[in-house]
């Protein structure tokens, strides 16, 4: 059990360092995020809230993105991770 605790905190530590924020100065110069972007951001969600409640320089959300195909990998990243409607069935 505790070599369980260990693991799934080292693996929240590891996937939340991935979650950082631009700042919006260099959002304007900086290449926006597209689908793919959407989609990771999406998947790490949960772990960008952690952190975004522990640092102010993370964000859940990217600010310079492409709009509607971002939008749509966010929301498909974070139901693949949530399992999506296959839960509803039970």
């Amino acid at each position: 059990m505790a070599a369980a605790v260990v693991l799934l905190s080292a693996t929240a530590i590891l996937l939340s360092s991935c979650a950082d924020v631009t700042l919006i100065q260099d959002c304007v110069h900086a290449k926006p995020y597209g689908f793919l972007g959407g989609l990771w951001h999406g998947f790490i969600a949960p772990l960008s809230f952690i952190g975004s409640l522990i640092s102010d320089t993370i964000a859940m959300y990217a600010v310079n993105n492409t709009g509607g195909w971002y939008d749509f990998g966010f929301v498909l990243g974070a139901e693949i991770l949530f399992g999506g409607g296959s839960r509803a069935g039970c």
